[in-house]
């Protein structure tokens, strides 16, 4: 992360300009929340238009063929557009705190540093040295299976993922799902419309959960639920790198 200071416009200062004291308590109440605005539709449709440019990305995935459901999406090469990678180093000192209080909550180690940069040189010195950011392309018929993105040893406990079309226009169905392991308990389900523009933060792992003798560890997975029409892009920010 550097300090940049963003004018008003730019999607970075629309981070900042979040209630992350709102933001922070759904993250604790539910493990995922749901932001106002990020991009505007003019913004996200030049992010979704980059899915054709091949040099942009360093793989493809066809879910089908590994069985995680259906749909394509693409990884970006760690030469990212300038606002992917701004919308991530401004998420990034927004989300630590979170990350630190959870870790102390369960008694687990909190290895992030106070930089996106000197995170990202950990993870490349443990050997997760790919981009793990995306872009995700599905259509009619297509879903993802209920998955957390774990590339290695070395993990951020939170991600963000933003709508890039608009729901009831450009797609219908498709809604964003999370299930939660509960202590003792049956799972947890819950699902989000996500609006273009806007982010959803959410849990990558698990979660602290309150229980009776003080706090638990929440598994927490997250998928797609099926298209029934149109196309559905989204971007996917990732805070640690892939093997």
């Amino acid at each position: 992360m550097n300090d940049t200071t963003y004018p008003a416009g730019y999607p970075a200062a629309r981070v900042a300009a979040q209630d992350w004291v709102a933001l922070t308590d759904e993250l604790d109440e539910h493990g995922n929340a749901l932001t106002g605005q990020l991009l505007t539709p003019g913004e996200c449709q030049e992010i979704a238009a980059l899915y054709d440019e091949d040099d942009r990305f360093r793989a493809t995935v066809d879910m089908a063929r590994h069985r995680f459901g259906s749909g394509q999406y693409r990884y970006f090469t760690h030469e990212l557009p300038d606002r992917v990678r701004e919308l991530r180093e401004a998420f990034y000192p927004r989300l630590l705190p979170v990350a630190r209080d959870w870790a102390e909550r369960l008694g687990q180690p909190a290895p992030w540093p106070d930089t996106l940069g000197e995170w990202v040189e950990q993870c490349h010195a443990a050997g997760q040295s790919k981009s793990a950011q995306i872009l995700l392309r599905y259509g009619p018929g297509d879903w993802n299976a209920l998955h957390r993105d774990v590339f290695g040893e070395l993990l951020f406990p939170l991600q963000v993922v933003i709508g890039l079309d608009t729901p009831g226009a450009d797609f219908t169905g498709g809604e964003f799902i999370m299930t939660e392991q509960r202590p003792r308990a049956q799972s947890r389900g819950s699902s989000t419309t996500l609006p273009q523009g806007h982010g959803l933060i959410f849990t990558t792992r698990d979660r602290p959960v309150a229980s009776r003798r003080g706090w638990s560890i929440g598994p927490m997975r997250h998928g797609v639920s099926t298209v029934r029409s149109g196309r559905r892009r989204t971007l996917g920010l990732v805070f640690h790198d892939a093997k």
